[in-house]
């Protein structure tokens, strides 16, 4: 598999809030030379690429158009953001039917014009979504094909045990695995500052530990979703900006560890579902899913996770 020359051309099928704040992410990077933006209303990917080729003075120079499918037949890199939007109250698995049907569109019509690009899913339910993705191409490589999992959900826990700590959020070593959503686990056992555990590290505000506000800054994480889209009607940034982690780490062969989902083929346990744990990120899409060891209590968590979004997966119509 270590064939393929260094990928240049990113293909994006969905312009929406999401897909748009991952473009203008990549534009100003400067890592690749071509990007496509495909949408269901092409007027919509027009207008997105338009508004970004205004800017291409002020940031890294790159060719962005938009397109239909059969201009992604030399894409290296193919990010999926397309898909229904996430309401205010409704759960990630609510949009479960409906996103389903999209991916398998978009699925079909990617495949019959490519299928040696690394394909990165980002529509909700992200981790199902990648299952059904997954599915529909059953003769490609396992790695070729994941999501960005619970990415987010770790880099939302990563700030807020930094606010916490009074420390960089790059500095903080802690994991989000399991389900993008409700069920997600915090990997406690495994959560370090510097190396320093979180039961022993001290900030320079003085906050030491405190199990309760550790609690709350899980529930934070996990529920943070809600909150954004009750106040400003989705997310989209951050998630953008995670999109660009994984592109880059492709790209740039870095063979980055990240909380991505992918089929797990037995890991933890767990066959027949996509789901996040710290996986290995480069050239070929998931190089590797890494065994940490868990705590007993986690490992559980991480079975019920993926119970529940394989019990969701049932009632789809695959």
């Amino acid at each position: 598999m270590k064939t393929r020359t260094k990928p240049k051309t990113i293909g994006l099928i969905g312009a929406g809030m999401v897909g748009s704040s991952f473009a203008y992410a990549l534009m100003q990077r400067g890592i690749v030379g071509e990007l496509v933006v495909l949408d269901a209303n092409h007027a919509r990917a027009v207008g997105e690429v338009m508004d970004l080729n205004h800017g291409i003075s002020f940031a890294s120079a790159m060719t962005i158009r938009a397109g239909d499918y059969a201009d992604l037949r030399d894409a290296d890199v193919v990010v999926i953001t397309a898909g229904t939007n996430q309401k205010p109250g409704e759960t990630r698995l609510d949009l479960l039917q409906r996103n389903t049907v999209i991916m398998q569109d978009v699925m079909g019509k990617l495949l019959a014009v490519n299928t040696h690009a690394i394909v990165v899913i980002a529509a909700n339910p992200v981790d199902i979504m990648t299952e059904v993705a997954v599915r529909y191409a059953p003769t490609l490589p396992h790695g070729q094909i994941f999501g960005s999992g619970t990415i987010l959900d770790t880099a939302r826990f990563r700030y807020l045990l930094g606010q916490h700590y009074a420390v960089s959020a790059n500095s903080v070593h802690a994991y989000i695995i399991g389900e993008h959503g409700d069920s997600e686990v915090a990997v406690w056992s495994r959560a370090n500052i510097a190396g320093v555990g979180l039961d022993e590290f001290v900030g320079p505000n003085g906050q030491a530990y405190d199990q309760a506000a550790l609690h709350r800054i899980y529930e934070q994480t996990r529920d943070a979703a809600y909150e954004i889209i009750e106040r400003k009607g989705s997310t989209y940034y951050a998630i953008g900006l995670g999109l660009l982690h994984i592109v880059e780490a492709i790209v740039r062969e870095q063979n980055k560890i990240m909380t991505v989902c992918a089929p797990m083929d037995g890991h933890y346990g767990i066959t027949d579902m996509c789901v996040s744990v710290p996986m290995v990120v480069g050239m070929d899409g998931v190089e590797k899913i890494l065994d940490i060891h868990l705590a007993d209590d986690e490992l559980a968590a991480l079975h019920h996770s993926a119970d529940t979004l394989k019990l969701a997966l049932t009632d789809v119509r695959l």
